[in-house]
């Protein structure tokens, strides 16, 4: 597999997350401005939920099957791709079906447990989402195997666009109808129009995958005819290699929803038991998980698809026993994470303020209130990148328990930590940030240890770590500067952040090719990459 390859991959599955994230954000910002922080309130611990339930069935077996399947294709064993692909789509619609039931019997207990009653609804509205995504799972962990990326990133946009229009639509009508009023409160009602905005996402991107591999059918039963190796794996033995990879991922994967849904009732507890009142703890959550986190999550969708992209690579050179291509390729996914994942984090950090009162202009004092915990999670999101990259390159490996024991530690502590820092009455909701931020220290610290544990795979910090910082560094200080001329200018918030943004964007590109952070000839190997050096040569950069 060539760098070329990753670097391509990631690029495709990047431009659809972001696609995803913008889509996600025309969904986040109107039902947050329309049902408020308590509203949300139920929509989160619904989705936590909905998450945890939707990792069993997806999260581990979608990532076996894509490094099965390229185990298998580096060798030429096309046939038996095909059957592991098969298997794993059996095996994770029984799952999705069992998840579906847990929802459909237990949401009203669950939202009693995390004591916002008024999210039962919410939850009920995922249930057809949890036999669906499955099923659209297993054909993207088949393609991806197969080193093709865009059917994955088709069928998530596709998705979005279902569940954007169809959550939003429903959750506007829901606020003002009279279905289910006698029971639920307004915002609850929306919080559950929001959540099957889920189920419709999933019927439009099953549609799109199966469209997709209708079309590519021909091609891959092509190579299976044309297979001529001998091999044929036992039922009983693809099934349990599917499921010895798949249970720690999915385990690794379970972590974080899980620890969602104990902020949930730790941080509520919590600042109730240190003098907020319900409706006053509420808004404090909201503000961490309905404002802050989604921000967050905008740039890690770049993270995710570096993984995604990742884990058949190192899993094909690993098969192969090809060293040098192993150390290329995770070379390569750290510098790819350091590189993104610097600015971002830089950005975050000083326009956090600007960022959320763009994004929530019609929640202005939950928005500002926000800021210190988005400047928190900023400074975490390095973390978590690398956590995300570094996971990807133990999971190719075959080494997939590892991830899940340190995010483990990390979690632990995490939780004792927001439970004190929580309880300063100061800090509040502030604590579970600087939680969430350790947390992800210790992960990524734990990752890189045992993955040159088990490769002694040499990295360049020169290259990998400090110029990448320093142009972020560099550029957030332009930045910050550019949005002070701009709002003194008289510019206002909205065109003063977005302004500042596009110069943040610029600077950083010119800074990563004059220090060399990003070399001429990596950029040549991707088609875009060529645009940026004529570029670049026109403007005497290098």
């Amino acid at each position: 597999m060539s760098k070329k390859s990753l670097v391509t991959s990631a690029a495709v599955l990047g431009a659809a997350g972001i696609i995803v994230k913008i889509l996600g954000a025309f969904f986040r910002i109107p039902i947050t401005n329309w049902i408020g922080s308590e509203g949300m309130a139920n929509y989160a611990p619904a989705y936590a939920v909905y998450s945890i339930l939707l990792v069993i069935s997806t999260a581990g077996l979608p990532v076996a099957t894509s490094k099965m399947v390229a185990e298998r294709c580096a060798v030429g064993q096309f046939r038996e791709a095909n059957r592991v692909f098969k298997k794993s789509l059996a095996l994770m619609t029984a799952l999705g079906v069992a998840g579906a039931l847990v929802v459909l019997i237990g949401a009203g207990p669950i939202a009693n447990a995390v004591k916002v009653p008024g999210a039962s609804l919410a939850l009920l509205a995922t249930a057809p989402a949890l036999i669906l995504v499955p099923i659209m799972s297993a054909y993207r962990g088949y393609f991806q195997g197969q080193q093709n990326m865009n059917p994955t990133a088709i069928s998530q946009v596709v998705e979005q666009v279902f569940r954007v229009g169809c959550g939003l639509a429903l959750a506007y009508y829901m606020i003002g109808a009279p279905l289910f009023a006698d029971t639920y409160d307004s915002g609850a009602r929306g919080a559950a129009g929001g959540t099957f905005g889920a189920t419709a996402g999933a019927i439009g991107g099953l549609i799109a995958i199966l469209i997709i591999f209708s079309r590519e059918k021909k091609d891959i039963y092509g190579r299976i005819a044309r297979d001529e190796t001998t091999e044929f794996e036992p039922t009983k033995s693809i099934l349990k290699k599917i499921v010895i990879i798949a249970i720690p991922i999915t385990i690794g994967a379970s972590l974080l929803p899980i620890m969602n849904t104990i902020d949930a009732a730790v941080v509520n507890r919590r600042l109730m038991s240190t003098g907020w009142d319900m409706n006053m703890a509420h808004d404090l959550y909201g503000q961490i998980t309905s404002m802050a986190d989604p921000i967050v999550g905008f740039p890690q969708v770049l993270m995710q698809a570096i993984i995604v992209s990742i884990v058949p690579m190192v899993a094909a050179a690993n098969r192969l026993a090809d060293r040098d291509d192993l150390h290329g390729t995770i070379n390569l996914g750290i510098r790819m994470t350091t590189i993104i994942g610097f600015p971002c984090a830089v950005g975050l950090f000083v326009l956090a303020k600007q960022a959320l009162l763009l994004l929530y202009p019609l929640q202005k004092e939950s928005a500002i209130n926000a800021t210190p915990c988005l400047q928190v999670l900023a400074m975490g999101f390095i973390f978590l990148a690398l956590t995300t990259t570094l996971t990807g390159v133990l999971q190719g490996l075959g080494k997939q328990m590892w991830p899940v024991i340190n995010l483990a530690i990390g979690i632990a502590i995490k939780v004792v930590l927001t439970w004190i820092l929580v309880g300063i009455h100061s800090l509040n909701i502030v604590g579970a940030a600087i939680g969430t931020l350790c947390a992800y220290f210790i992960a990524a610290s734990l990752d890189f240890h045992y993955v040159k544990k088990f490769t002694d795979v040499s990295v360049p910090v020169k290259q990998t770590v400090v110029k990448p910082l320093i142009c972020a560094l560099a550029m957030g200080v332009i930045v910050k500067l550019a949005y002070i001329g701009c709002f003194a200018a008289g510019f206002g918030n909205t065109v003063s952040t977005l302004i500042s943004i596009l110069v943040g964007v610029g600077v950083y590109g010119v800074l990563v090719v004059k220090t060399h952070t990003i070399r001429r000839e990596e950029l040549l190997d991707i088609s875009l990459g060529r645009k940026i050096v004529r570029l670049c040569d026109k403007l005497h950069l290098w």
